[in-house]
């Protein structure tokens, strides 16, 4: 351990007396020397009572409420057990003082209390926890040469600390090296170990441990079976998802939301909608709620957005709180099939209403979604409204926000204020392209802006950027007596399929 360590651990100790007594007679703490320093506390046997009680139950307000008692015992003639060690240092660990436990483990050990597998267990846990796996596998080493026998709860972390550092080879190889051994492994380091393998596309090797543990007496549960039918699902191996899930209602073991969202969340995505409301009728009949997570994959799967609308007026009705990826998905719905272009603006922007009144603060992709369905619909003017109220909200428009910005104020004959918003995406440090150019020097040419049009060409091409076919097309029509301006274009057209032009 490094002295900075240990020298943070001191005074944490000093700082947690001072809380406690004020003025400690004694300067310095030391834990590490083979005598003790007597500390003079302003104070009555109903503290030292306090602080053994406190140890004893492992009750601890805080941190330093727990090394103020810690401090106390270790004074102690005789010292507290290793069983009562161990269980302070659990409480730790339910604080989540993993540093603080590996420097405690030292000391106690420096004090003569051996350790025993509870101890080691624990220090196993802060170092994975920690993500630390190797330091754990030391001391698992340890506890194989102490011959003392691991247990299933020792196992578990390893195993654990290796999937959460992304060591899956690793925890593959340790859990096969325990199974040939004969240690019978319960079903959570069983249920780690798969969700491992989901997380990094391992689905045949998954479906393999699964298999294995039936064959080995070893029984899935819940979370199990909905690790496993997560990872069919998302390899869009739905049949064999709903096959699981058949046969874990078959085995008694009741699905919960999780399992149900998980094929509901399948089924769309290979398109059986039907299917997929039915399960949700289905979770009804059970008495199974389902969540908001439930409710925004049918959103975001559904067709009609009639359908997906009156799916959120369900959540409402089951005083579900839908959250800003159902509203955005509804809103997003909505203009894609057009309702904004045939005018319907209506169910939109009451959906943004909604979503206000809900305490729900709009996202930028929402502020984007209707900024570019308000362009697209002609209504500019709330197109602007709403742009503007970006920056009162505190967001920051992006490439997308802008463009769709520019392309409906350029419809709407309003090349000027585009051109406005133009230059503060150029301020606010976007790198214009070549697309962009195009959309407002097209804005300019179809209001016949020519001096403006003519400048952003230079512009363009002094950057290096191409026309487009419309640009040119414009152009063409418009500058037909400015051979200047469609030299240069066409010259730079030739140079680009050259490749002299980056």
């Amino acid at each position: 351990m490094k002295m900075t360590a240990w020298r943070s651990f001191h005074l944490q100790l000093q700082r947690a007396l001072r809380l406690r007594f004020g003025t400690i007679q004694s300067p310095t703490l030391l834990l590490f020397t083979n005598s003790f320093h007597s500390f003079t506390f302003h104070t009555t046997l109903q503290y030292a009572y306090f602080f053994t009680s406190n140890f004893q139950s492992a009750s601890f307000t805080d941190l330093d409420d727990a090394l103020a008692s810690f401090n106390h015992v270790i004074h102690m003639d005789p010292l507290p057990s290793r069983v009562q060690f161990s269980r302070f240092l659990s409480a730790l660990v339910k604080m989540k003082q993993y540093h603080t436990i590996i420097s405690l483990s030292k000391t106690i050990e420096l004090l003569g209390i051996s350790h025993d597998i509870y101890s080691l267990s624990i220090l196993i846990n802060c170092f994975c926890h920690l993500h630390l796996v190797d330091f754990g596998f030391s001391i698992f080493r340890k506890i194989l040469k102490f011959g003392l026998e691991p247990t299933i709860v020792t196992f578990f972390t390893l195993v654990n600390g290796l999937c959460k550092e992304g060591k899956i080879n690793q925890a593959i190889d340790f859990f096969s090296d325990l199974v040939a051994e004969g240690y019978q492994l319960d079903v959570h380091t069983y249920t780690i170990l798969i969700n491992g393998l989901r997380k990094f596309g391992k689905t045949n090797v998954a479906i393999g441990l699964f298999k294995g543990m039936v064959e080995r007496g070893c029984e899935p549960n819940a979370v199990t079976y909905t690790t496993i039918m997560d990872a069919l699902c998302k390899d869009n191996l739905v049949v064999e998802a709903l096959d699981l899930f058949s046969q874990m209602r078959n085995k008694g073991i009741s699905p919960n939301v999780i399992a149900y969202s998980c094929v509901i969340h399948g089924l769309c995505n290979i398109g059986k909608w039907n299917q997929a409301l039915a399960l949700l009728n289905e979770m009804v009949v059970h008495n199974i709620a389902p969540n908001a997570c439930t409710f925004t994959i049918l959103i975001d799967n559904l067709c009609k957005w009639n359908q997906a609308l009156a799916l959120l007026n369900k959540m409402v009705e089951q005083n579900l709180s839908p959250n800003v990826i159902s509203f955005s998905i509804l809103i997003d719905t909505l203009c894609k099939e057009g309702m904004v272009l045939e005018g319907d603006f209506d169910e939109a922007l009451a959906l943004f209403k909604a979503m206000e009144k809900s305490l729900l603060e709009p996202d930028l992709m929402i502020y984007s979604i209707l900024i570019d369905g308000m362009c697209k619909a002609a209504k500019i003017n709330d197109a602007k409204e709403l742009f503007c109220g970006l920056f009162e909200n505190g967001l920051q428009p992006d490439v997308y926000t802008c463009c769709a910005m520019i392309k409906g104020l350029c419809k709407e004959g309003l090349p000027n204020e585009a051109y406005k918003v133009f230059r503060e995406m150029e301020e606010g440090g976007c790198l214009l392209d070549n697309y962009y150019y195009n959309i407002i020097i097209q804005g300019f040419l179809k209001h016949k802006h020519i001096p403006r049009a003519r400048q952003l060409i230079d512009e363009m091409l002094g950057k290096g950027f191409s026309a487009d076919a419309m640009t040119n097309e414009l152009v063409a029509h418009l500058l037909h007596n400015n051979d200047l301006i469609l030299r240069k274009l066409e010259n730079h057209s030739e140079d680009s399929k050259d490749g002299n032009v980056k």
